[in-house]
Parts: C-alpha cells; sequence; structure tokens
C-alpha cells in the first residue's frame, strides 16, 4: 500500500507517478477530474517572463518524447481516468496546441462526450520575443462527460448569476459563456513559490463550483503545485485526491493547503473521508 504524502480531513495528495495511483482508485468512484499534463515544451526554447527572457525548460517531465510517445502517454492516463470516473462524471483537461489537440481526440477515441471547449482568454499575457507570430494569449480548456447518457453536474444558476469579478467578459446575470477572461496566477498565490505553470486559484475555483457538488471527490493526476485542491478547500465540502511525480511541489502543495487549513478543516467534520478509502 502507497502511504500519502500529506493528509487531512478533505485532501488526500500522493507523491507518486498517476498512473500507479490511478490503478489503485476504485471503478466509477470519482465525480470530477482536473488535469493539467505536461505540454511537452522544454525544447530548450524562451520565452518572456516579468519583462526578461527565461528558459521554456520546466523539468524532465515537459520533454517531449515524440509525437508518437507523447500520444501513447496521453492515452494510458485519459484511460486511467475514464476507469475510476463516474458514468455521470466529468473530466476537464487544460492545454496549448501542443498537447490539447492530442487530448480531445484520445477523448473522442475513449468515447468520451464533449460538452464544451473554454478559451481561457489572459488579458497579461506575456508578450512574443520572436515578433514573427502572433501573441499566445489563451489556453483551451476542455470539458467532457464519461457517459453521454448519464445527467452530468453542471451548476448553471451560479455560473449565470455569480460574482466573477476579475473576469471583465461575463455580464452580471447573463449566461456564462465559453470565453473566459481570467489573468494569470496573482502574486499571493505564489508566497510559497510556485508551479511553472501554474493555473490561476480564480480559474479552478470556477470549475469546481460549475461541475461539482457538496460531498464530491475531486481528482487530480497532475496535482502540480496544487491549486485544484486549494479551490476544492476554498470553494467546501468536496473531497480532493491530488497526485504529483515532483516531490518538491507536494511540499509547496502542503504549505499552500496549511496556511488554508491550520490543522483542521474549515468545513467541519463530515466523517470518514471517502478518498483515504480509496487507496
Amino acid at each position: 500500500m502507497i502511504k500519502p504524502f500529506f493528509t487531512s480531513e478533505y485532501v488526500t495528495l500522493y507523491n507518486h507517478d498517476c498512473l500507479e495511483i490511478l490503478s489503485t482508485i476504485p471503478e466509477n468512484s470519482i465525480n470530477m477530474i482536473f488535469a493539467d499534463p505536461p505540454y511537452m515544451l522544454s525544447n530548450d526554447g524562451f520565452t518572456c517572463q516579468n519583462g526578461k527572457m527565461v528558459p521554456v525548460n520546466k523539468g524532465k517531465w515537459d520533454k517531449s518524447k515524440g509525437f508518437e510517445n507523447d500520444t501513447v502517454f496521453h492515452e494510458e492516463w485519459i484511460a486511467a481516468c475514464r476507469r475510476v470516473l463516474k458514468p455521470e462524471g466529468t473530466i476537464w483537461i487544460s492545454g496549448t496546441y501542443h498537447s490539447i489537440y492530442q487530448c480531445g481526440y484520445i477523448l473522442q477515441k475513449q468515447k468520451f462526450h464533449m460538452l464544451n471547449d473554454i478559451a481561457w482568454f489572459k488579458p497579461n499575457a506575456a508578450p512574443n520575443l520572436s515578433c514573427r507570430f502572433f501573441t499566445a494569449s489563451h489556453e483551451t480548456l476542455l470539458w467532457a462527460r464519461k457517459d453521454k447518457k448519464a445527467k452530468h453536474i453542471f451548476n448553471y444558476d451560479e455560473m449565470k448569476g455569480g460574482y466573477f469579478p476579475e473576469d471583465k467578459l461575463k455580464k452580471e446575470n447573463t449566461q456564462m459563456r465559453s470565453v473566459w477572461s481570467i489573468p494569470t496566477p496573482k502574486n499571493e498565490e505564489k508566497m510559497f513559490g510556485k508551479h511553472p505553470t501554474q493555473k490561476p486559484l480564480s480559474l479552478l475555483t470556477r470549475i469546481v463550483k460549475a461541475s461539482t457538488s457538496p460531498g464530491d471527490i475531486i481528482l487530480d493526476p497532475f496535482n502540480g503545485g496544487g491549486t485544484t485542491g486549494i479551490a476544492s478547500t476554498i470553494v467546501g465540502e468536496r473531497f480532493y485526491l491530488g497526485i504529483e511525480i515532483e516531490k518538491s511541489y507536494c511540499e509547496l502543495t502542503k504549505e499552500r493547503l496549511g496556511k488554508i487549513i491550520k490543522g483542521g478543516s474549515p468545513f467541519g467534520n463530515p466523517g470518514a473521508y471517502p478518498a483515504r478509502q480509496l487507496a
């Protein structure tokens, strides 16, 4: 039995390969999955960050092994996620054109039912250094349901009437559209350090609010800096299961969660924690 890296009343985090942990989770047991898989962009190039030229290399986990091998990688983890999702469960996958089309193809190949593709517009995106093509200022989020005939969770009223001050495109009391304007992570979200592909808390909070209910189990097979777990904790009454292969990012997640949890859940005592029973 693999020991968790960190546990609290509502959170379990593993420092391990996601395929191994996913293989231990019972079939049809997870309500929602958010996955931000490697984009395979660490190719010794450069990008702009805070006005400075910096390498794009993020780590061994982000190095491409070639198109065919990268596709096999995506097929394996998506299949493992499909097995553990409930029939009405949904999966979110984030990415850029380097990876998202592979993931979209595989979702359809594995009989997922596509619900939406969301364009996450970054109003403060980094400039294009080469000036040879359009400045990349968005990422794509795919949202799909495991079983086309099942009824998935979508909290329509909360998305229509909710308060989203960071999104300049969202008009008050109107339907939430598929283009979201959300800035990149704020400085306070990086106070303990940052993951190189860290997502803003407001993005994950919106996803959790939109597609889960109290008592649901949320899984992130590529935990990174733990933003999905933070969002699940802040929204409340959701159970989070994170998997991260890099120990340093598990430490980062633990510190971030510790700031919120402070030795106990802010949501009361719901009894036994289902995610702990999964492993």
